[in-house]
């Protein structure tokens, strides 16, 4: 048996477990041994129920009755008898009606952990776990550990297994160079897994935890500065700044930038001027005038005779991204193309051609600039507007749309020999004869091979690339994972613009709000009704879509127009509703989050969430971003689903429009990985860091730049580098 054994080979997995594990995504026997608990429960101190003090308490106990009733909406209470030897207690559940058949239909006794709390005029357990006793793998005098239930997977089918391969964690391989892993007074990884699946005691759980925290951040810190490495070994067009020009934009715009605006162009047109290519990343909150800066730019590429590709995620963001550039740079004589599915036809090869031959100078499109068909005739600037919605494959294919093997400006005039890769860089960029010079705008560089991490040599030319954002990083995550790029910070809002309103709802004042938000329309303004559902769940309370759809039209808001719109219909659906909204031809837009990032509606002043308690703090403020857009004064309600208090996040978005603050809120509250993840669709992967942690950060990027400046390869490491690379693949150009 070896770490590539197949889990059905193991004894006491049979079919049914076998498949229960493949849903989950465990095959062998490495993919189970690195499944890690995402926490441990205390079993080492059962206490009997008539020596229970309130607090963090386990007992084993059988459960004589149990029930479930919802008590409002989105609230269903599972109250439940448990009895030992010694007394009876009361335990409670919130929104968890499945311990009814759980422990309902059983006689078994089991070991609860919870806390012991005064509560609704009594001492009660609530919300306990519920661990069968004979289930137990081995005695309860331990640390169990508690697995993530991904597709109904079960923490003892997990440990049942894993007891079976104990033996292994042996010989499970290091993946760290030595000298890190002594330098930083790691335990060795095979002892960290082992101590995650058999902890000890809660100081051993924590030691494994710090060493796989460690090397979690150390690959995606590695895979960061890599990535940076590369980006210095390409060739870039130098752009050179014209004061004129730029003067004559801001001098001509209707409004005034804002300082933050101000900085960030500069920091691009700075960029220009290099013989590298820029590699920035523009965050912005909502409406803090992100396309403005993207659109000065692009002016200043366009007068230096480079054309400007424009990426949007939907075409009626691409839409609206290509008017409001025809407005900004149209009286400059800046020509700005639409590039979307529906151009079709004659007018689509008239727009390849003019693209091809440079009448174009900007191109505003979704996924159909990466089309073969398109061929740019000298594209010197790349702008990607919400990075995170685009593969980076896509992206790469954008950027890569440069005519390598015969620009006329003359960078790089030979890419023929391959370039030799050693542990400064990390994967081939491009092809470079050794020895060729290239020329940046009147500066020479010469390439060599092999290539040097301290002396990078030119590889392969790119434009500049300008990724945007309007998601707010905290500072700490994105000099974590955004390592590689530049970050500029609209941390301003343009002048004038009044900030939305905040305003929790609980259940009995909805009223009052549905005539707040009727005196909106009768004003000819309009209101987003945003719900979690497509439709009604029997195991969900929530709000759907469709279901609140029928029930305004149908009564509250009869004499109003209603649309809906949600994740199932079809693009072009999706973008003829949201037209038809943003043209005034609707009152109310009942949707799902697909409004999250999209087109801007100046006249929607109200955004009503329902059950926003169930949402995370920054979808809730990206939510709110889409009002106040306009010059009306816009108004936020967060509908709870109870009565009970309101949650920290909910307090904490009421009372600042601020998103980088919520942003630092949100990744203190909700901790490991989960705000890339939320990015990145979960890219990364982190199971154990925590990117909160910024000292622990702080050790894995001095480690990982010790460990490049050695010159090690990273390939006498080939599980790290398979990790590394992989993380270079995911943060690369984002």
């Amino acid at each position: 048996m070896n770490l590539a054994t197949s889990l059905d080979q193991i004894k006491g997995v049979g079919p049914k477990t076998a498949a229960e594990l493949r849903r989950a995504g465990l095959e062998t026997v490495g993919d189970i041994l690195l499944f890690l608990p995402r926490k441990h429960e205390d079993f080492t101190n059962v206490t009997p129920i008539t020596e229970l003090q309130p607090g963090k308490v386990t007992i084993r106990a059988r459960c004589q009755q149990i029930s479930t009733r919802p008590v409002r909406r989105g609230l269903r209470l599972t109250t439940a008898v448990l009895a030992d030897d010694t007394s009876k207690l009361n335990a409670i559940w919130f929104n968890q009606p499945y311990r009814v058949q759980q422990l309902g239909s059983s006689d078994e006794w089991f070991y609860f952990s919870g806390t012991f709390e005064y509560n609704y005029g009594r001492y009660q357990l609530a919300n306990p776990t519920a661990e069968l006793s004979k289930e137990l793998p081995v005695q309860v005098d331990r640390l169990l550990p508690v697995y993530h239930a991904v597709r109904g997977l079960k923490s003892q089918t997990v440990r049942k297994v894993i007891e079976q391969l104990r033996p292994l964690m042996s010989v499970l391989p290091e993946t760290l160079p030595p000298s890190v892993v002594k330098n930083e007074k790691l335990l060795d990884r095979a002892a960290a897994i082992s101590a995650m699946h058999f902890p000890r005691n809660e100081r051993e759980v924590e030691q494994a935890r710090q060493r796989l925290a460690f090397e979690e951040l150390f690959e995606l810190v590695l895979a960061s500065q890599l990535n940076k490495i590369d980006n210095q070994k390409l060739a870039g067009f130098a752009i050179p700044f014209e004061k004129s020009v730029v003067q004559d934009f801001v001098k001509k715009l209707p409004f005034t930038l804002t300082n933050a605006q101000r900085r960030a162009a500069w920091d691009i047109l700075q960029d220009f001027e290099n013989s590298r290519p820029m590699n920035r990343l523009l965050q912005g909150d909502v409406g803090s005038g992100k396309t403005v800066v993207a659109g000065l730019a692009a002016r200043q590429a366009a007068s230096a005779g480079y054309q400007t590709a424009f990426m949007a995620p939907t075409e009626i963001l691409a839409r609206q991204h290509a008017q409001t550039l025809a407005k900004l740079l149209e009286p400059f004589g800046v020509t700005v193309g639409l590039l979307i599915g529906s151009v079709k036809g004659k007018a689509r090869q008239t727009l390849y051609q003019q693209i091809a031959s440079g009448a174009v100078d900007v191109v505003v499109g979704t996924h159909a600039l990466i089309q073969n068909k398109v061929e740019f005739h000298r594209l010197g600037f790349v702008i990607i507007d919400e990075q995170h919605r685009f593969g980076v494959e896509q992206r790469q294919r954008l950027l890569m749309k440069v005519k390598n093997e015969r620009l006329e400006t003359g960078v790089l005039d030979t890419l023929s020999e391959p370039v030799t890769i050693t542990a400064g860089s990390s994967r081939e960029t491009g092809r470079a004869a050794p020895g060729s010079r290239a020329r940046h705008g009147g500066e020479e560089s010469v390439s060599s091979a092999p290539l040097d991490a301290k002396k990078p040599s030119i590889t392969a030319v790119m434009p500049h690339l300008l990724a945007m954002t309007a998601t707010p990083i905290p500072r700490s995550l994105a000099l974590t994972v955004y390592g590689e790029l530049d970050v500029s910070v609209l941390d301003e809002l343009p002048r004038g613009r009044r900030p939305i309103l905040t305003k929790i709802i609980s259940p009995p004042s909805r009223e009052a709000a549905y005539t707040a938000i009727d005196q909106q329309i009768a004003q000819g303004r309009q209101v987003y009704v945003v719900c979690s559902l497509i439709t009604d769940s029997d195991s969900s309370d929530r709000k759907s879509v469709e279901a609140e759809y029928k029930r305004l039209k149908n009564s509250i808001f009869g004499r109003r127009r209603i649309a809906m719109l949600h994740g199932k219909m079809t693009a072009s659906e999706k973008d003829q509703i949201m037209q038809a909204f943003k043209d005034q031809r609707y009152d109310i837009l009942v949707s799902t989050t697909v409004i999250e990032v999209g087109v801007d509606v100046p006249n929607a002043t109200i955004m009503m969430i329902e059950d926003a308690d169930q949402f995370g703090l920054a979808q809730l403020h990206q939510l709110r971003g889409r009002v106040g857009r306009g010059q009306h004064q816009s108004y936020c309600y967060l509908m709870m689903s109870t009565n009970n208090k309101p949650s920290q996040r909910l307090r904490e978005i009421e009372k600042s429009n601020d998103g980088f603050h919520l942003a630092e809120v949100d990744m203190s509250l909700r901790g490991p990985g989960e705000i890339y993840g939320r990015m990145q669709h979960g890219a990364l992967n982190l199971q154990i860091a925590t990117l909160a942690d910024t000292q622990l950060i702080a050790r894995a990027q001095k480690a990982a730049k010790r460990f490049i400046e050695s010159g090690e390869p990273l390939s006498n490491y080939p599980a790290l580098e398979a990790r590394v690379r992989h993380n270079q693949r995911v943060t690369t150009l984002n």
